[in-house]
């Protein structure tokens, strides 16, 4: 348990931020909320906590808002506009970095610019940390076991509706507009753009989910973190065809609270597969509502990183910086996990 330490979220008036704000109370931090709008994180807070407004455009603001705190946790996106400004900032604090980015082209940019500087600063870079990049990359990692090396990876997200905040819907603009009309695979160990349609195929999730109609090549930030730290040279991801068709949909609702967590009815079941030869291993997470996880899934990391459980300094996906099977087990309360062997 935490003992007061101060973790600074940055877009703590957002959807997902005020997931961790509320994830990093129950665990014994103390939060301090910061952002661009200082009249929406006043709105936000809760009695006593300390708002720090800050632009990512203001290092001196970025400088103050994280004066005194042991950690950040980046919230806001577009991450392509926050991540490599508030990473300049926790290194000049000498503070880890953590954040929920699942933009793919972002998250490539911190281990293409960070990598290097955090590694010789001694600093602990964490990004993706979050349903999309971070748990995929768990998933896998504990699946994999003690092999070295696996021929593909496959990662199959079974959401029955996906209700997307207008932060997912500012990043997904901001990232189509940095590929153009291409799509991304990772095939043959490497990042390619394609301008085909994806495939239409049908994936047999595990019971009680069944075979549903999946969009294939679906790419999502697991194409990012996995091959960062595990060597594999295909990783696929899938999406269920109907949380796909929402979050694609202007019309689709943001997410609609419907218990006393604030979580949406939103389901969601990840399939992971990793294959070497002939043999086959399976990892299997079954939850409710992906941005309300994503709270938990920080905020561990948060605390794995201060309590000095991790696996050295740098930039690195989250199989990489934790233990995986045991951070899973951290999980339980929040995510039900299967491993399965050959």
């Amino acid at each position: 348990m935490a003992t007061g330490q101060r973790v600074a979220v940055y877009g703590a008036y957002g959807h997902t931020g005020r997931f961790v704000v509320a994830e990093l109370l129950e665990r014994g931090f103390v939060p301090v909320l910061s952002g661009r709008d200082a009249g929406k994180l006043r709105a936000a807070a809760g009695p006593g906590l300390d708002v720090r407004p800050a632009s990512v455009d203001d290092a001196a603001a970025l400088d103050r808002a994280l004066a005194g705190v042991a950690a950040v946790v980046n919230c806001a996106g577009p991450f392509a506009v926050t991540a490599a400004p508030l990473i300049e900032a926790a290194l000049r604090a000498g503070i880890p970095y953590v954040d929920v980015a699942a933009e793919i082209e972002a998250n490539a940019d911190t281990f293409t610019h960070f990598t290097d500087r955090a590694r010789a600063a001694g600093a602990v870079i964490v990004p993706a940390m979050a349903f999309y990049g971070g748990l995929g990359d768990l998933l896998a990692t504990a699946a994999m076991g003690d092999w070295t090396a696996a021929d593909e990876a496959h990662i199959a997200y079974g959401l029955n509706s996906w209700h997307p905040t207008a932060g997912t819907r500012a990043a997904g603009a901001v990232s189509r507009q940095r590929r153009g009309s291409a799509r991304i695979v990772y095939t043959n160990g490497r990042l390619e753009h394609r301008h085909d349609d994806p495939p239409a195929l049908e994936w047999a999730f595990p019971a009680p989910t069944g075979p549903r109609a999946v969009i294939g090549e679906f790419t999502m930030a697991d194409v990012i973190t996995l091959p960062s730290h595990l060597s594999i040279p295909e990783v696929r991801t899938y999406m269920t065809v109907e949380a796909a068709r929402d979050v694609v949909d202007p019309d689709a609702p943001a997410p609609a609270p419907t218990d006393e967590r604030g979580r949406s009815a939103q389901t969601f079941l990840v399939d992971v597969v990793v294959r070497s030869g002939g043999r086959e291993r399976r990892a299997v997470a079954r939850g409710r509502d992906i941005y309300a996880v994503t709270a938990p899934l920080v905020v561990e990391a948060v605390d794995r990183i201060l309590t000095g459980r991790t696996r050295g300094a740098g930039v690195a996906s989250a199989g990489a910086a934790f233990d995986a099977q045991d951070f899973l087990g951290a999980l339980s309360a929040h995510v039900s996990v299967d491993i399965t062997g050959e």
